[in-house]
């Protein structure tokens, strides 16, 4: 999804070296102060081996690693740098753990400059000196012991024999191979050549019997020359044959070629590749393919190959080294192929094996070029026989040392994404063109150097997809475009530049702003177009605010013109241009006005269409006039100190905030009322972990995607979908991926940014990592899933989709087959539509179709009533001709597809194999939802809507506690998407759930269930969590319930202990009861005493105070429950009460058994316990449906509705409870309208204080729940909401006076409502009529206290205007509802005549 797909780590100027794995090749190579670790197939990057890993001092130094030697029996690469060795080693299962292996410190004074290690022995070439070192163990740590040092001029290579007995070195100054001994350091001989050598290599050959040393040496002639000892001086070299261009190729050819070069093909490779083939099975027709191979390997040739300048190659084979005497050496051309093989002769060629295949990989270097080598295609001088696998050729057109060494500081993009700049901290640059379409790579278009004395550039623009950039430098004021020829603007010291995207594509004119360290915004024109480009001011201005602000930024463009690249949009939307952030952390928004913002593409014309090139050449002729700026919208956020902050496209703002203890980032966004605050996100961030970045990007359907910068990995941050069982209401965004650079490279992350199409680059020292979507072609496609063949079906699906895909699955719309949008439905009452998505689902996994194949259900059916629903789905009546006519018989299932044979069938597949895109608790939720459905449609009758809510709850409280019992899955890899959160158990039920059983009529149903779920024996802690005894209303069920509770706590385990029951028991009155269970109770060691106590007459007062003492001891040895039953006993329900609110913390066992004794609803105890316990602790939390709860309890019914809508702060004022902690709001939670539109018109008082919400206010609650069901990816039902809603109010002011003039009518007659109330037959009259108390103060549109204040449309004044008239007709309404109420209490018997 979000992998690795080019590593920039510089162009290798020196000789590679390999290290050699059973599953893989590393290529290594230097570049400034690292050594980069390639695959040597596919050049994919691995690691890079850091210097100053091991001396910090070198970090920051304009040296880079000279010298790299690896030796592959140790697996160590030798490094260094100055007078500086380094050693790594490779360890572990998988050869993936790099670790210091140990360090060797010189004398200032001697700088290496060559470096091999062969078997512990590692030999140093400084300028100077060449030395031997031993490998020793010292203290168990190992370290390099000097064994020889001899005076050497300045070394250029040094090479070990295979045998270890003998050194060969060649010198920068002259082209002598001088030979010394190993043991001693005596040079044994001196061997001249006509040319400077350019390399050294041994002949390793373990198959050969003797030992004698062999020794290749290759001059600049591209001539290669083999030496070999004499019979009579073994150890004493002689020259015995050279492979030049004369020798491979005719004399008429070979002497126009005069660019060509020659290489070494590893025996030892070449040999078990050759043979690897030769075992495969062969037909007869390979059989003469073969018989070259089998050649090479029987008679033991040395293979050499030599490319010429036209890119044609030449394969010459020398035979008969290993005999003697050396006079029977025969060279030959095996084979010469067409010109263009390679680009050219390069400077350095390599063989390397490709295990686990039958073909050798070539790489050639510079440019870095890796191919794959098919061994019979090749020898046969096939076309096919060399094919490119990988090229790290971004550098292809420009000298390897023009690569910069110094660090990345800082990233500028265009505003597209399609170019990009890179800031260093030598003060160089180069920009780049992000080639997506085509390579998927960089292409370096430009750059500028940090030359002695020049004016270092501080701040750079780039655009037009990275082919021009402007740099500007604080020094002069200078503003430099760089084109031909440049042009030059002296400007005010900014502090801060950047690019806007311009109104056209075809534009010849380029707008970049700056900001001033005074914060004025300066407005400058880039002529691109014509011979003479030039820079002009347009506008210097400050923006209107009443103090200087902290900071001025950009808003993010790139979703403006467009994910998929320029020319695709002609011009560019309106939108703002500039945030500006005060001291006090108040968000501004802002966009030019006038001719100015007309060229700009931020404001229209009297046409209503952006203003082109003409506008922009009239504000051009008045350069330098002041442009004016409005503000399009605040956020007051409260946050001071900001050390960082961005803002995004969908002007999503981030703020980062220091503390004392870490950092506290947070996410707002810019729509905000008194239903939402505008804060999105808030995480706290420690101190060891430091944030050092901040960057957008915006999906193309209009998603934020904000990635985290911190020291050595990047996450990225999207909007998360809600649900309906969210833990952690209000924290709306969510870390979706992580990018670790950590194991990698050790370098700090300087800078990230992103690019065009989801894709991320990261600057870490002086290297740069892209992260994308993987480009495969069909062969590497299939290569990638080889490498993924432990992955399930669902992680390579993961892995194989794209970062928006992704992104848009965690927060965009649903499929209409999800739970949660089933889940939604069935709350919402849409059972009709919830049959026909399982049906439709029945059908697709019938199918066997794909799921991107699967129907969908028609958005028209999502916004149907279920009774209209239900009448189109009815099956057709047959119609009667006669009247004894008799209709044929069908079976039932036929007519209806959703039966139970349909359910079950579907639930049974599921069941076997879930859907692959859903989670497991998904799954689970799916399944339980279907049976559900089916229950549903089998007890229509007996359930209503809010004890299905109720039970639907109840069920998926059960599921997600079985899931969070089960085993953890295992830890999400470094790169790759984040860990989900971890499933907890909850301990009950929200208490929205418990509300829907409360307003149940179908509470005996919903006992029953409850009970089963319980296993049928539900106990204290059962009751609890399901909350039975907050929304049972019978008392006599109360009572029988407790005493079910009571028993199955006696029940409960195997000792059946008195004491566990006593508390219910004595609620219930039943003393003698508990008496009898002591008398069984013979292993208790209080069996006589509690026999004896309870043996009296506690309706006298001195055994009721014997129970109170005994109460208050068993406070004081903290058996807290029995002491609550014996203040019972005693008569003592307020301590006992106190107790369990104290002592246990459990409200709702007070409340049960406040409602038990005291027999009802009514009782002092209960009420206390509502007004300073219950109400306090909703306010606390937040908890709408606990106070909403509260306040039906207390017969204040008006609030019970009003605190669903009318926001806390404003609701404090109001009750007479005293209120010390208020939480956040939570209006996050699309059942607050579910339940709001049941409560505002049931009942007289419910009415009342439905009257009291403004018309504004409810509209603003009803836009904020819609937004939640957008946020939990149910956008239909968003809009079947905002759709249905219905505003009208109770009222009965009469508004025509030809309706007052009609004849009354037995329904007029009874109360005169509102079309919204004259469907509520059944209202309920709850209110005293006749003593009515007076209407309270309505709840205001926006808390003073909050401290936000958003920027509506109108100002403050006429918004209390408008919510004050509205108010005051609506108080008229409730008034005169309450005069015909009042009127009408005496209502006439039924009389048929009154329709006649």
């Amino acid at each position: 999804m979000l992998d690795l797909t080019q590593a920039y780590t510089g162009c290798p100027s020196t000789s590679l070296q390999f290290l050699h794995l059973p599953r893989e090749t590393l290529l290594l190579y230097p570049f400034a102060d690292s050594v980069v670790v390639l695959n040597a197939r596919n050049l994919a990057f691995v690691r890079a081996l850091a210097f100053w890993e091991v001396f910090p001092s070198t970090r920051h130094l304009a040296q880079s690693v000279q010298c790299l030697t690896v030796e592959n029996g140790m697996k160590l690469v030798v490094a260094a740098l100055g007078h500086r060795v380094v050693a790594w080693s490779l360890s572990g299962a998988r050869n993936d753990y790099w670790r210091v292996h140990s360090s060797l410190l010189l004398s200032e004074d001697q700088q290496v400059t060559a470096l091999n290690c062969m078997s512990g022995l590692l030999a140093v070439g400084t300028r100077s000196t060449l030395s031997v070192y031993t490998l020793i163990l010292e203290n168990d740590l190992p370290t390099w012991s000097l064994k020889w040092s001899i005076p050497v001029p300045s070394l250029s290579r040094v090479r070990f024999s295979p045998s270890l007995m003998y050194i060969a070195t060649t010198s920068l100054y002259d082209n002598i191979v001088h030979i010394y001994l190993t043991t001693t350091g005596r040079k044994t001989q001196a061997i001249s050549h006509p040319r400077p050598v350019t390399d050294l290599i041994w002949r390793n050959s373990p198959s050969s019997s003797r030992d004698d040393p062999v020794l290749y040496t290759i001059t600049t002639d591209a001539t290669l020359r083999i030496f070999l000892p004499v019979l009579d001086a073994p150890q004493y070299l002689q020259l015995h044959t050279a492979l030049d261009t004369f020798s491979s190729l005719p004399f008429s050819v070979a002497s126009g070629e005069n660019n060509s070069s020659i290489f070494r093909l590893d025996r030892e490779v070449m040999n078990a590749a050759l043979k690897s083939v030769l075992a495969q099975p062969q037909s007869d027709e390979e059989d003469g393919r073969r018989r070259r191979i089998r050649e090479i390997t029987d008679e033991g040739w040395d293979v050499f190959l030599r490319v010429l300048g036209d890119g044609s190659l030449v394969v010459q084979a020398v035979a008969n080294i290993d005999r003697r005497p050396p006079t029977l050496l025969k060279q030959f051309t095996l084979l010469q192929t067409a010109p263009g093989v390679l680009s050219g002769p390069p400077a350095h060629l390599y063989i390397v094996p490709n295990p686990g295949r039958a073909s050798l990989t070539l790489v050639t270097s510079p440019p870095l070029k890796s191919y794959e080598l098919a061994i019979l295609p090749f020898f046969d001088a096939r076309a096919d026989g060399l094919k490119l696998v990988a090229s790290a050729a971004e550098h292809a057109d420009a000298d390897a040392r023009e690569d910069s060494r110094a660090e990345v500081v800082r990233f500028m993009r265009t505003p597209n994404g399609e170019g990009v700049g890179a800031l260093r901290s030598d003060g160089s640059g180069e920009v780049w063109n992000f080639d997506w379409a085509r390579t998927g790579r960089l292409v370096r278009k430009g750059r500028w150097a940090a030359h002695e004395g020049a004016e270092r550039v501080d701040h750079f623009v780039v655009f037009d997809a990275g082919r021009r950039f402007v740099t500007y430098s604080p020094a002069s004021g200078v503003l430099t475009l760089h084109t031909s020829p440049p042009a030059t603007l002296k400007v005010e010291s900014v502090t801060s530049l950047f690019a806007l995207s311009p109104p056209s594509h075809t534009s010849p004119y380029r707008t970049l702003i700056g900001i001033t360290a005074s914060y004025t915004v300066v407005i400058i024109s880039a002529t691109i177009a014509g011979d003479t480009p030039s820079l002009s001011l347009l506008s210097k201005s400050s923006l209107p605010l009443p103090s200087p602000p902290k900071m001025i930024l950009p808003v993010d463009p790139m979703a403006w013109v467009g994910q998929y690249g320029t020319g695709t949009r002609s011009v560019a939307p309106v939108h703002d241009v500039l945030l500006s952030v005060s001291e006090d952390g108040e968000l501004a928004f802002w966009v030019p006005e006038g001719e100015l913002g007309e060229h700009l593409g931020t404001t229209l014309a009297s046409n209503g269409r952006p203003n082109g090139t003409n506008g922009f050449q009239e504000a051009r002729g008045r350069a330098g006039q002041k442009v004016s700026w409005k503000c399009t919208g605040k956020v007051r956020t409260g946050r001071k100190g900001l050390s960082m902050a961005r803002c995004s496209s969908a002007k999503k703002s981030v703020l980062v905030v220091p503390t004392p203890d870490g950092t506290e980032l947070t996410i707002w966004d810019s729509k905000e009322s008194e239903f939402a605050l505008g804060l999105e996100y808030r995480a706290r961030l420690p101190a060891a972990d430091a944030l050092t970045d901040l960057d957008w990007a915006a999906t193309p359907d209009g998603q934020s995607l904000l990635a985290l910068g911190f020291a050595h990995r990047v996450e990225l941050l999207c909007q998360q979908r809600a649900t309906y069982f969210d833990p952690t209401p209000g924290q709306q965004w969510g870390v979706c991926w992580r990018v670790d650079v950590g194991a990698m490279v050790p370098h700090p992350i300087s800078d990230s940014i992103w690019l065009a199409r989801g894709t991320l680059l990261v600057g870490a020292g002086h290297q740069l990592f892209m992260f994308g979507q993987r480009r495969v072609g069909k062969r590497a496609h299939s290569e990638d899933r080889e490498g993924r063949e432990g992955e399930s079906e669902s992680e390579r699906a993961r892995h194989e989709e794209s970062l928006f895909e992704h992104v848009a699955s965690l927060n965009g719309p649903l499929d209409d087959y999800h739970p949660q949008m089933v889940l939604q439905c069935l709350l919402w009452e849409k059972i009709e539509l919830v049959k026909s998505i399982i049906v439709n689902l029945a059908r697709n996994v019938e199918s066997g179709r794909d799921r991107h194949e699967w129907e969908s259900i028609p958005i028209e059916k999502f916004l149907q009533k279920d009774e209209e629903a239900r009448a189109t789905n009815a099956p057709h009546r047959p119609k009667y001709s006669l009247l004894f006519d008799i209709p044929e018989q069908k079976d039932e299932e036929e007519d209806d597809p959703f039966s139970p044979t349909v359910v079950k069938k579907l639930l049974d597949r599921l069941e076997e194999n879930p859907l692959p895109h859903l989670t497991p608790s998904e799954n689970a939720s799916l399944l339980v939802l279907i049976q559900t459905a089916l229950e549903i449609e089998e007890q229509r009758r007996a359930l209503d809507s809010n004890g299905l809510r109720y039970l639907i709850s109840m069920r998926s409280f059960y599921i997600l506690n079985q899931r969070a019992s089960e085993p953890n899955t295992p830890a999400s890899p470094s790169n790759g998407p984040s860990a989900p959160p971890q499933l907890k158990r909850r301990e009950r039920l929200r208490y929205r759930d418990m509300i829907w059983a409360f307003h149940s009529d179908s509470q005996e149903v919903l006992l029953t269930t409850s009970m089963a779920a319980c296993g049928g024996k539900m106990c204290w802690p059962d009751a609890r969590a399901l909350g039975v005894f907050v929304w049972m209303r019978s008392t006599d069920a109360m009572r029988a319930h407790m005493e079910v509770v009571a028993r199955n706590e006696y029940m409960a385990g195997d000792l059946r202990d008195p004491t566990a029951c006593s508390l219910f028991y004595f609620a219930l009155g039943k003393v003698k009861l508990v008496h009898g269970l002591w008398r069984q109770a013979a292993w208790h060691k209080e069996q006589q005493l509690m026999l004896k106590f309870l043996n009296n007459d506690f309706k006298e007062s001195r055994w009721r105070t014997a129970a109170l003492k005994n109460a208050f001891a068993l406070l004081s040895k903290r058996r807290f429950e029995y002491a609550a039953a014996f203040f019972l006993l005693g008569g003592s329900l307020k301590d006992a009460v106190n107790v369990c609110l104290k002592n246990l913390s459990d409200w709702q066992l007070a409340v049960a058994l406040a409602r038990v004794v005291e027999q009802g609803d009514d009782g002092p105890i209960l009420k206390d316990i509502l007004n300073n316990t219950v109400i306090p602790l909703a306010f606390k939390d937040g908890n709408r449906y606990l106070a909403s709860w509260a306040f039906w309890m207390l017969h204040r019914r008006d609030l019970a509705v009003r605190i669903l809508v009318t926001p806390l702060q404003d609701m404090a004022s109001v009750v007479d409870v005293p209120i010390l902690e208020i939480g956040d709001p939570h209006y996050d939670d699309p059942s607050l309208a579910l339940l709001f539109s049941q409560l505002k018109s049931k009942t007289l008082q419910t009415a009342q204080g439905t009257s009291e919400i403004s018309g504004r206010t409810e509209f603003n609650f009803v836009l904020q729940i819609a937004r939640v069901f957008c946020r939990m990816g149910c956008h239909v039902l968003a809009l079947d909401l905002v759709r249905s809603w219905s505003f009208q109010r109770p009222s009965t002011v009469v508004r025509d006076s030809r309706l007052a003039r009609r004849p009354p009518s037995p329904v007029s007659t009874r109360f005169a409502l509102e079309p919204a109330l004259r469907h509520k037959s059944s209202i309920l009259i709850d209110i005293d009529v006749t003593t009515a108390p007076p209407t309270r103060r309505a709840s205001p549109s926006r808390s003073p206290s909050r401290g936000v204040s958003p920027v509506p449309a109108v100002t403050k004044e006429e918004l209390g205007v408008m919510d004050e008239g509205d108010l005051v007709a609506r108080k008229a309404g409730i008034g005169s509802l309450m005069k015909s109420a009042k009127q009408d209490v005496k209502v006439p018997e039924f009389d048929m005549g009154a329709f006649f």
